[in-house]
């Protein structure tokens, strides 16, 4: 070395021991020097490859580019003159050493290189450069030194000698520093980039390298929320890399690929095994069982394979800033030992105090940032996941078989989307931890090692040891969870059903059968978290002592293994803040392996789910098809899954174009499967099927989408107004939209329910009508709506005049007035094609279909009169006469299946803003008859329904803790904090006690009292960790909390409560853990200030203006990101509300062919909920770097002090000062997070509490006026003046009634929508409660007497048949009232007997959800037994023969007349000719009696109920 610089290469007494020091010039001429050209070099080839894969258009020359090129050039210039000077000397036969051109040389080029660095990422795009800023940086930090030492020669020498590299290297410095600041500034963006088209681009494409190194881009939206509260307007569109369409995309390209690759694998080992097999066996399942069996070994294709090759490169870039900042972590440790050997060694220059110093600030800052970027590219991988596999599974939802879907219920394939892919999300964020936690663990030790030799296996063997302990905690915890999963998806399950049938529940009057269930449920879910909660103390005791046990065993055998071992300050205090590293990854290892358990868990459903069988879409031909014929199916045998019976069986069938087909036959016998066998959605194990043209399909149970009324129609065809209103006409839809608060732009709620059922069927039928296909299957369409109704459709619009005629219809009907106008007639009976042919063929073969008509028939020759009007139907239930009056009110429309539906998406909705007000249904309010809920804030009437809750913003009151602090009671809630001040003190007091003793004098070699000393450091450490673990189980016991007992005590009285699930959970899990994470952090930081105080006076100088910066970060930081993550919340629930939509219309939606547009839809969906998240993420990394820094400045401060105050202080005080200043930034970190949290939970206590406070109905029971056993007797009925009115501020719906029903009479009830005729049958449940008058039952007021008591008396057959999940025995008799013999005679007249016996389970047989396995006339016919069962003097029928066939109608309306002849019946009538003979009909117009009198009488009279009978062509 000598020989290359000509003098030496290092003098420790001109560089180390000196007050003044320097460096030599050789160190300065090659090591400084060469430092930033070596790294420019390492970096570059990295560089050059990223560049050449980014391509974001070339940046135009700009004035800054010209100059940093510029100065680029100087710098090269000046550093080859000291080369050419060089040789200069050499010529002049000074020989100057090998140094001097080697040197210039390499920083010429490393300077021309990064000249043209700076020119070819112009072309490439980019703005602003983080290689080169670091290399300017570099530069100048290595040039600072030799300037120094330049000029303290100088001075000393008094004059300059080699005047030229003197020259050149000043003009040098000047250049880089030039170099450095303009380097800072960013270019314009590029040309031709596709950015520009955004309306509110992310500043942080276009932000500078250390804007987006420290996160600054984001401080102009932190500065906005502080302002006033964020809006969606405010927020930045997402990059183009975290849009749905390029990840799905990739992602779907990916698993297609390992899809093929499996495939090919399969199909090779599927030709082997088959051969043998073939011969013996025929055709048939055995073949293929045989096969698969030994198919089992075959690989599935793997989803994780195309995640990862999907979403891998970007993370390991993450992985890589992971390893550095492992790497730095160990570095302050070791600056901690050389700051106390320096504290100790009193006679050390200071300036090495300073150094040190400096150096723990630099490196804890880098350490930050580089953090910070790592968590940056984990929580942008999970966000990217959530979109991907979100996308990904709604693209398969729109494929999946039906046998595919039964397997799995709506709520699960949302929970795919919603709960799984959230998993994931969450795993990103620890996933390095499985590498980088068994380094840290490695490194710590090793340094461990290095200080206190073998006596550190004692400390990892305590480690070792809890392991085990942990992690059987955690899977015990795990198990628990589990347990309590399935009680609170139970509970929820069960809530959800109550409230979608709780208008049931009341008229049946079973409300205590179903809360004693829920309670039963709770109360065992209440059980289970006791539990995790002494467990959970549990492993807060072990995490808290651990690296307090592990020291206190180290130290221990460190001490008396060897009498010369001594500990002091220096070993002390570093292996404690080693032991400190270690605890986080020891802690966080376990935790992520469970985490990774759980995630593979949702793995393997997502990929079972994406495995699933898709429809076929060639199993319908739709090219080749026999000449004029449109439909053509041959010897087919369908069924809903290859592994079911088939239910159609050899069907033949040829349509020619342009027919009329009408489909007839008995409740479940195959029509609605025919119709979807030939739109495809069912398995055709054989035969063929052609359907020529496009498609439009009108489904029995309407679907209608949550969007306007009009976009429901148009179902995204392009408007055309002439054919528009053609339709509406034609569908008779005119009169309706003037109903409608907003005509065609009324915003329909989810499944139409603010629609009647006939309004739903009628826009059904008009999107078809609209879509001008070829084909039309229309799915029973006019069941659903008013004879007269049907009437008008049939003509305008399917029949032989009607808008479709010369199209293909297929008609599945029960209506027998339409046949004869049909051109051919499919008889099914069992699956199987009974007859077909024309009206008159069938009639003239006298077989089955012509008994069926002779039973049925009307008069033949109806009177064609045109309609006198065309009057909205009577379908309108009690809860849509209500929703026409009460919701276009105020808006918030929603009946039971919607709100089934969002009970069920409940438990995926979020906790914040998710849930809107309108799904606190009105009209459950109505029936409650309890005053408007809190104001909600209203709308106009075309806005839209679903509107954000109105988030509260500012901060939570303290009323609200003071609420949680009264339910945990005040005693507990003192007792934590005071528990808290005592641990914090005894780790103190533990720690100051350890700095005393290492500062012991050593005496001969050996300190006294050792053992003393150890004890009295075991009793303060053992204190702390039983008081938190304590603390938590206190806190968490109490959390069995009132709040939700009370919430269900009050819960029959109809609260409904959609925030429930989520709330509940907030109370029970997430609030405990806030707080004591939060009183934790909180003291931690304060016990920090206090131990630093004590040691260094002068730090509390620098206390305030950290805290005032700390405090203004915190108040930014809580207010945006509280709203952000509101806002990500009520961005969220639409994904999942869209997804269930999309799952129940699926067969819609394939039959238009519309998936293309509603995958847009629900990519447009999850971008706009990422578009919240991620400003979410990055106002956390902002948050962090900024608190962090506070953090460093502590550290930096700490160490200053000690320097300066080094004379006074003793070095067990400055470890202690210093090495509690390392730990505060991490408690710092947290406790911001943790107020944010608390802020934004502790709403749920507001929102419970809130709930069960508000008013409840009548009693149940009123204990002295309880009716006599056997009333009513007569069941004579009688209204004096009674009137009512559905709220307060409401129209009366009734206006004076008075009438007289004499018992056992037979009373019809006719009007036209909305005359109140439902109304009536509420007034005598009282589910309203009269504005005045009364009424009376067998001369008994009913509104005396409790509720309980009025309503077990009365029988109601409700419209809609509700069902609830359980046995079909449940159903019929909750409170197992009856006999089994009771049951089956009720069954028997109900005629289910049949049906019910010839299932395996008879009365066990299990109803799912909304008894969807029966078909909707079964779920009728259960109705009735329930009926039936009851045997009151008073049945109310609220016509319920709509979704009936004929036949079952007649069935009926027979053992209505025999079971209950001598009963009172009133029957809200829909049909007339099921009242004609009834004794007396009652003409309700507009809540008044318009006509009271006996049928024959009204007639004669030509009044209202004439000319009803008129159009119905009874009259």
């Amino acid at each position: 070395m000598e020989v290359f610089c000509g003098s030496r290469f290092w003098d420790s007494n001109l560089s180390i021991h000196t007050d003044n020091p320097d460096l030599t010039p050789c160190f300065q001429n090659t090591i400084l020097a060469w430092i930033p050209s070596i790294y420019l070099w390492t970096a570059l080839p990295f560089y050059l490859l990223y560049l050449k894969r980014s391509k974001r258009g070339y940046i135009v020359l700009s004035v800054l580019s010209r100059f940093k090129t510029l100065f680029g050039v100087l710098l090269w210039c000046v550093s080859w003159a000291d080369l050419f000077y060089s040789f200069h000397e050499l010529l002049q036969s000074r020989t100057p050493p090998p140094v001097y051109f080697v040197t210039p040389l390499i920083v010429g080029i490393t300077m021309l290189l990064a000249t043209l660095l700076i020119q070819y990422e112009r072309l490439r795009g980019v703005q602003s450069s983080g290689v080169l800023i670091i290399f300017w940086f570099l530069s100048v930090l290595c040039a600072v030194g030799p300037l120094r030492s330049k000029i303290m020669t100088t001075t000393a020498q008094g004059h300059v000698n080699e005047r030229f590299r003197f020259a050149t290297f000043y003009i040098y410095f000047a250049l880089i520093i030039i170099e450095l600041i303009l380097s800072c500034f960013k270019e314009k963006p590029p040309f031709f980039s596709p950015v520009n088209t955004d309306p509110n681009p992310s500043p942080e494409l276009t932000s500078g390298f250390l804007s987006r190194l420290t996160f600054w881009w984001f401080t102009s939206m932190a500065i906005l929320g502080y302002k006033r509260p964020l809006e969606d307007k405010d927020l930045w569109s997402l990059n183009e890399d975290d849009t749905s369409k390029s990840i799905v995309q990739q992602l779907s390209k990916e698993w297609d690929k390992e899809k093929a690759e499996c495939k090919q694998k399969e199909d090779v080992t599927y030709r082997k095994k088959s051969n043998h097999v073939l011969n013996h066996v025929g055709d048939g399942p055995e073949e293929a069982e045989v096969l698969i069996r030994d198919k089992k070994h075959n690989r599935k294709p793997s989803f994780l394979k195309a995640l990862l090759r999907t979403f891998g490169p970007y993370f390991l870039i993450g992985s890589f800033f992971k390893l550095i900042q492992d790497l730095l972590s160990f570095v302050n440790p070791q600056l901690l030992s050389v700051l106390i050997s320096f504290i100790k060694n009193k006679d050390a220059p200071a300036w090495w105090g300073f150094l040190i110093a400096a150096l723990m600030f630099t490196c804890a800052v880098l350490q930050t940032l580089i953090l910070h970027q790592h968590f940056q590219y984990c929580f942008v991988t999970g966000m990217r996941l959530r979109t991907g596999i979100t996308g990904v599974i709604y693209r398969k939802s729109l494929v999946i078989t039906n046998s595919a879907k039964r397997s799995s219920t709506v709520g699960e394939i949302v929970n795919l989307m919603s709960v799984d892919a959230q998993r994931f999300m969450d795993l990103m964020t620890f996933l390095n931890m499985l590498w980088s936690a068994p380094l840290q663990i490695f490194l710590a030790l090793y340094f461990l090692w290095q200080a206190l030799g073998p006596s550190v296996l004692a400390g990892v063997a305590v480690m070792v040891l809890l392991i085990p302990f942990n992690s059987a905690i955690a899977m015990k915890t795990r198990a628990f969870q589990v347990e309590q999963m399935r009680y609170k998806d139970s509970r929820i399950k069960l809530m959800n059903e109550i409230l979608g049938g709780i208008k049931v529940l009341k008229l049946y009057a079973w409300e205590p059968s179903f809360s004693e269930k829920v309670l039963e449920i709770r109360r065992n879910e209440l059980r289970v978290l006791k539990k995790s909660a002494y467990l959970n103390s549990l492993s807060t005791f072990a995490w808290i002592s651990a690296p307090f046990l592990v020291a206190l065993t180290t130290f221990a055998v460190y001490v008396s293994v060897d009498e010369n071992n001594i500990l002091d300050a220096e070993k002390a205090f570093v292996s404690l803040s080693l032991f400190n590293i270690l605890k986080f990854p020891l802690n966080m290892l376990p935790q992520v392996i469970s985490n990774i358990a759980q995630t593979s868990v949702s793995l393997k459903r997502i990929q079972q789910f994406l495995s699933h069988d898709e429809l076929d879409p060639n199993c319908v031909e739709t090219k080749v098809i026999a000449p004029g014929y449109t439909i053509s199916v041959k010897n087919a045998t369908f069924s809903w899954g290859k592994d079911l019976k088939p239910s159609l069986k050899d069907i033949n069938l040829l349509v020619p174009n342009g027919a009329l087909v009408a489909i007839v036959g008995h409740v479940g016998c195959g029509k609605s499967s025919l119709v979807s066998a030939l739109l495809g959605e069912m398995e055709k194990l054989e035969g063929e099927v052609a359907v020529k043209g496009s498609v439009a399909y009108v489904p029995q149970q309407a679907w209608i989408q949550n969007a306007t009324l009009k976009d429901n129609i148009l179902f995204g065809q392009a408007p055309n107004e002439q054919k528009y209103q053609n339709v509406l006409e034609a569908c008779a839809l005119k009169t309706d939209l003037e109903v409608l608060p907003g005509g065609d732009q009324t915003e329909i709620g989810e499944k139409g329910i603010n629609l009647s059922g006939g309004q739903r069927q009628r826009v059904s039928l008009a999107r078809a009508v609209f879509s001008n296909s070829d084909v039309y299957l229309l799915d029973d369409p006019l069941s659903a709506v008013d004879s007269h109704v049907a009437k008008h459709i049939f003509d305008k619009v399917i029949g032989p005049d009607g808008v479709l005629k010369g199209k293909t219809r297929i008609l599945v009907t029960h209506g027998i007035g339409f046949l004869p106008q049909v051109d051919h007639i499919i008889v099914l009976v069992d699956g199987k094609i009974s007859e077909m042919g024309s009206y008159q063929d069938l009639l003239k073969q006298n077989k089955a279909f012509a008994e069926f008509l002779r039973n049925y028939a009307l008069d033949e020759d109806i009177e064609e009169d045109e309609l006198t009007m065309v009057e909205e139907e009577e379908v309108l239930l009690a809860e849509d006469t209500l929703s026409i009056h009460t919701d276009l009110a105020d808006n918030e429309p929603v009946t039971n299946e919607a709100r089934k539906q969002f009970l069920r998406q409940l438990s995926v909705i979020s906790s914040e803003g998710g849930e809107c007000p309108n799904k606190m249904s009105t009209k459950r309010r109505v029936c409650e008859k309890k005053p408007a809920e809190p104001p909600l804030p209203r709308k106009n009437p075309n806005e839209k329904l679903i509107q954000a809750e109105t988030t509260e913003t500012g901060t939570v009151k303290l009323t609200v803790f003071w609420q949680y602090m009264k339910a945990v009671s005040p005693v507990i809630s003192l007792a934590i904090c005071f528990l808290y001040c005592c641990q914090n003190a005894a780790s103190i007091g533990a720690n100051v006690w350890l700095s005393d003793w290492t500062n012991e004098p050593v005496i001969n070699g050996t300190q006294h009292n050792t053992s003393m000393r150890i004890g009295v450091y075991a009793a303060l450490g053992l204190l702390q960790g039983i008081n938190a673990a304590r603390t938590l189980h206190a806190a968490l016991l109490e959390n069995k909390f009132r709040t939700p007992q009370s919430f269900y005590d009050t819960t029959p009285t109809g609260r409904i409560i959609n925030r429930f699930s989520k709330d509940i959970y907030v109370i029970d899990e997430v609030i405990p853990a806030t707080i004591l994470m939060f009183l934790g952090t909180f003291f931690t930081s304060l016990s920090t200030m206090i131990v630093i105080i004590a040691s260094t006076p002068l730090f509390a100088v620098v206390i305030v203006p950290l805290a005032i910066l700390y405090f203004f970060v915190q108040r930014f930081y809580v207010a945006t990101s509280r709203q952000l993550k509101r806002l990500e919340s009520v961005s969220r629930s639409p994904i999942y509300s869209h997804f269930s939509e999309t799952i129940s219309g699926a067969s819609v939606i394939r039959a238009y062919r519309r998936e293309k547009s509603f995958v847009d839809i629900s990519d447009l969906k999850v971008d706009e909920n990422q578009k919240s998240y991620y400003p979410g993420i990055a106002s956390n990394r902002w948050l962090g770097i900024r608190v962090e820094f506070v953090g460093n400045c502590i550290v930096l401060f700490a160490a200053l002090f000690a320097v300066i105050g080094k004379n006074s202080l003793n070095a067990g005080l400055v470890g202690l000062s210093v090495s509690y200043a390392l730990q505060v930034t991490l408690s710092l970190n947290w406790m911001v997070r943790m107020t944010s949290d608390l802020e934004t939970n502790i709403v749920a206590v507001e929102r419970i509490k809130e709930y069960s406070e508000t008013e409840t109905e009548a009693p149940w029971v009123i204990e002295d006026k309880s009716p006599p056993e056997d009333w009513p007797s007569k069941g004579e009925l009688e209204f004096v003046n009674y009137s009512v009115r559905y709220r307060k501020g409401l129209d009366l719906v009734l206006k004076d009634l008075n009438l007289q029903v004499h018992g056992g009479e037979k009373i019809g009830i006719v009007g036209r929508t909305g005359a109140g005729k439902s109304s009536m049958t509420l007034c005598l449940f009282r589910i309203l409660e009269a504005a005045k008058g009364e009424i009376k039952i067998d001369g008994v007021r009913i509104s005396e007497i409790g509720l309980h008591d009025l309503r077990s008396r009365l029988t109601i057959i409700p419209q809609d048949p509700v069902l609830f999940s359980g046995t079909l025995r449940m159903n019929l008799d909750p409170f197992n009232k009856y006999s089994d013999e009771e049951i089956w005679k009720a069954l028997e007249l109900s005629h289910l007997k049949r049906f019910v016996s010839s299932q395996p389970s008879m009365l066990e047989y299990e109803c799912s959800e909304g008894g969807e396995n029966l078909s909707v006339g079964q779920r009728q016919l259960v109705c009735l037994a329930r009926a039936l069962l009851r045997k009151t003097r008073i049945l109310i029928l609220d016509e319920a023969t709509a979704a009936i066939d004929l036949e079952t109608d007649d069935l009926i309306q027979m053992t209505i007349r025999t079971q209950f002849e001598d009963c009172t019946v009133l029957t809200i009538a829909h049909r007339l000719n099921t009242i004609m003979d009834y004794t007396r009909i009652l003409v309700l117009d507009n809540g008044t009696i318009a006509e009271f009198d006996t049928p024959a009488n009204l007639i004669a009279s030509k009044g209202i109920f004439y000319s009803m009978a008129k159009d119905a062509g009874l009259a």
